[in-house]
């Protein structure tokens, strides 16, 4: 049985992902999770919150792989959004060996 694939949008995949970044030292700070909060609608955090957290690690990447080839993002709009995860990556003035090898791990799906 096949499942079928995710279409979320652009600004629900980067959510997604950026919840992915703050907790990739497996710990979500109130700072982190406001930053992405303030970066959407609270219908579209909530309900990304809840699909993210519903998810294994390894269930993840496979989401992040099949939408991400749903949209077409430009040399910008990547730059933009890796500004986004360095902020989420940073906010806790440190950049842990988590957060470095999930950042490899995003650089070879994003592009």
């Amino acid at each position: 049985m096949k499942h079928k694939k995710p279409d979320w949008t652009k600004t629900e995949l980067q959510i997604y992902i950026m919840l992915l970044c703050a907790n990739a030292d497996k710990t979500e700070t109130e700072e982190e999770l406001e930053m992405i909060q303030n970066s959407t609608s609270n219908i579209t955090f909530l309900k990304m919150y809840k699909k993210f957290h519903k998810h294994s690690d390894k269930k993840r990447f496979k989401k992040i792989d099949a939408v991400i080839h749903n949209h077409d993002y430009s040399q910008m709009e990547l730059a933009a959004f890796r500004r986004e995860m360095y902020k989420i990556f940073f906010s806790d003035n440190r950049f842990s060996m988590l957060e470095e090898r999930l950042d490899m791990t995003l650089d070879n799906i994003l592009y």
